[in-house]
């Protein structure tokens, strides 16, 4: 099980701080899910929040930074270590309560500690 702050955590082999993904294509283990929106390398809460388009009817989902596996910069791809319906069934994403509440992402490692 991985520690908050792990979970919020970049590897470091992935460069996050000094690339910026945004546009991207999401992978997930199973297929496609959609485009990155936003990129945060905040130190404990790195993440990333994926536009799912009409996939789960124009929803954005945040992922934690842990869950990047993979990051191909020539093809604009991330990969993701999260299914389809792990990520479907992700709690909702509200950008406010992203800058202003600091439980915002206790709540969302509750979800995906489970699952990574």
């Amino acid at each position: 099980m991985r520690t908050n702050t792990q979970l919020w955590t970049f590897d470091n082999t992935l460069t996050a701080d000094q690339d910026t993904w945004i546009g991207y294509n999401v992978h997930a283990t199973d297929g496609d899910i959609g485009k990155i929106d936003e990129m945060s390398t905040e130190a404990g809460r790195g993440s990333v929040v994926v536009d799912t388009g009409f996939w789960i009817f124009g929803k954005k989902r945040l992922l934690p930074a842990s869950s990047v596996r993979s990051v191909d910069r020539a093809n604009r791809t991330v990969s993701v270590a999260l299914t389809k319906d792990q990520i479907k069934n992700a709690p909702d994403y509200e950008q406010t309560r992203r800058r202003d509440d600091d439980t915002y992402y206790d709540e969302f490692g509750s979800y995906y500690e489970r699952h990574l």
